[in-house]
């Protein structure tokens, strides 16, 4: 076999095979659930002097300014005494009433107005030790009491001084119901909340759209937040290229082999094999990939399959894996009354997110 050309940004080697995504079936322990709610790679670096507000939306400008007091007001000694506690935090003193007041911050906004940027600075700003923060996606936190019981998660983030939840998910009533009670079980023991969730595009002339949502979700505790409204275009859109068109079967097979890490997977076994795998393992399922090459992209068959490729979506974007694909473009993907539906923020989202992955796919990709 002879060596395939690289493109520049490819790590060129010959006579490799490429890794598969179908060929991996992860196992999460619950231990690493809990290690793992801090930002995301993507985030690991930003902060709220790295966030660049848009001049023309002053509400952006104003968030930054608000969390930077939120998270200042964060320090001091935890009301059960701060420090180490050991995993699930067995042994530790009942924590008393958290003073009233608002003890968390609502980041209400559209697609890529840095929602996210914002939630992991204010993450990184507040005065604790990172075992005593946690920060993670509303799936991610009900895959947690998933693993650990409800008794056991309150126990293991009742001691901490902040919770970050992005992405709070205003579609599944029993899930919310479990969000929000596990929510007011930390609030009394202390704990300062965060959360972001999106506004449909379209729906930002409207008012506090997602905003009057969550509020209404959380029922008791919604005086305990204050919302932030921030304003503005996708900025995974703003000023740049648009995505590139998917690519030959060939050239994503020759960017595939010329990749040091990356994986070379055919799109609709790729799907079978994520109903096969929990969403929760999808971090575990893309460890260590520098890149997916996918093959025979086509239309998503149905809602279920839809929602864990939403998953799939958030854990290469929080992880920055390019992707390079044949066959259908992303914002294709999924029907008009799946867009139109229920889940449709999500997807929306995941489109936004594939064609970001798809930017940066482009230099894996030899040209002629």
């Amino acid at each position: 076999m002879s060596s395939m050309p690289s493109a520049p940004g490819i790590d060129a080697i010959a006579d490799a095979a490429p890794l598969s995504l179908c060929a991996r079936e992860p196992h999460v322990p619950a231990d690493r659930l809990v290690a793992e709610m801090v930002p995301p790679p993507r985030f690991d670096s930003v902060r709220f002097s790295t966030y660049i507000p848009d001049p023309n939306q002053p509400s952006q400008t104003e968030a930054v300014r608000v969390l930077e007091g939120f998270a200042a007001g964060l320090g001091g000694a935890h009301a059960v005494g701060g420090g180490k506690r050991g995993f699930l935090g067995l042994g530790r003193p009942r924590a008393p009433k958290a003073p009233a007041g608002p003890r968390g911050v609502y980041l209400d906004g559209g697609y890529g107005v840095g929602k996210t940027h914002l939630l992991a600075s204010l993450w990184h700003a507040t005065p604790a030790e990172p075992a005593l923060k946690a920060f993670g996606t509303f799936v991610e936190l009900t895959n947690l009491v998933g693993a650990l019981g409800f008794q056991k998660t309150v126990q293991t983030l009742s001691g901490h001084r902040l919770l970050c939840i992005d992405e709070f998910e205003l579609d599944d009533p029993g899930d919310t119901v479990l969000v929000s009670t596990l929510l007011g079980k930390l609030v009394e023991a202390g704990v300062a909340l965060a959360a972001t969730s999106n506004t449909l595009p379209g729906k930002l002339g409207e008012g506090r759209f997602a905003a009057a949502d969550f509020l209404r979700e959380i029922q008791g505790l919604s005086a305990r937040f204050r919302t932030l409204r921030i304003d503005g275009e996708d900025y995974r859109h703003r000023g740049l290229p648009e995505a590139p068109a998917p690519y030959a079967e060939e050239q994503v097979t020759q960017a595939a082999h010329a990749t040091a890490g990356a994986s070379l997977d055919d799109f609709p076994r790729l799907l079978g094999h994520l109903a096969r795998v929990h969403p929760s393992r999808y971090g575990a399922l893309t460890d260590g990939l520098r890149a997916v090459c996918l093959t025979g992209v086509e239309p998503v068959p149905d809602q279920s399959t839809a929602l864990r490729l939403v998953v799939l979506a958030d854990r290469l974007y929080d992880r920055e894996v390019p992707v390079v694909a044949s066959g259908l473009a992303f914002d294709r993907l999924f029907s008009e009354e799946m867009l139109n539906g229920g889940y449709r923020k999500k997807y929306f989202r995941a489109i936004s997110r594939l064609t970001a992955l798809a930017r940066d796919g482009a230099r894996l990709v030899a040209t002629d």
